[in-house]
């Protein structure tokens, strides 16, 4: 010990979070463009069976929002508003400055992914106030079915997909506002 010098931290150099655009590998970021797709692929199918058998609105919801949490992991948050998030219905104001404390920003995040969840309950109740204009019980479940389509012959479209895409939206909504707020921290 005597004459070595063991380099040592500040607690200033430890409590500032470093930016980590940029700071992956070449595998990583090939395994999210690869795994990212399947998994919003998943989660489509999982929306669309819903109504018949296991999945919906929920899970679907939960896998969306964690392929956009792995793009945000690898690519950064710089990718995910300007690639992902610009130009959709989905938050205008998503805080892209490195040095914001976090307490005005954390208040516009919430107010813009709480659009988004209030959209989602909006359609999700709007599936039960539908059946209740037409004489029926809250979310009664009603099926057509389109018949001789040209490439699947016959599609049955259910009531219930209504109601689980309102629930997919408040999913994601909900759980992009706490991947925003934690994250901006």
């Amino acid at each position: 010990m005597s004459g070595e010098s063991t380099p040592t931290t500040t607690d200033a150099e430890t409590a500032v979070p470093q930016v980590t655009d940029g700071d992956t590998t070449v595998i990583a970021r090939t395994v999210v463009r690869i795994v990212v797709p399947i998994i919003l692929l998943v989660a489509i199918a999982l929306l669309l069976q819903g109504h018949n058998q296991p999945g919906g609105g929920f899970i679907a919801g939960v896998l969306t929002t964690t392929g956009i949490a792995l793009v945000y992991i690898i690519y950064g948050l710089h990718y995910v508003e300007d690639n992902l998030l610009s130009g959709t219905i989905l938050p205008r104001s998503f805080p892209l400055e490195v040095g914001d404390t976090g307490s005005e920003s954390s208040a516009s995040i919430t107010k813009e992914f709480g659009e988004v969840f209030t959209i989602g309950l909006i359609i999700a109740a709007g599936g039960g106030v539908a059946a209740v204009a037409l004489g029926y019980p809250f979310l009664t479940q009603a099926v057509v079915f389109l018949e001789h389509l040209p490439i699947y012959g016959e599609v049955e479209i259910a009531s219930a997909l209504v109601f689980d895409l309102g629930v997919y939206v408040v999913v994601v909504g909900g759980l992009l506002t706490i991947l925003a707020v934690v994250g901006n921290e």
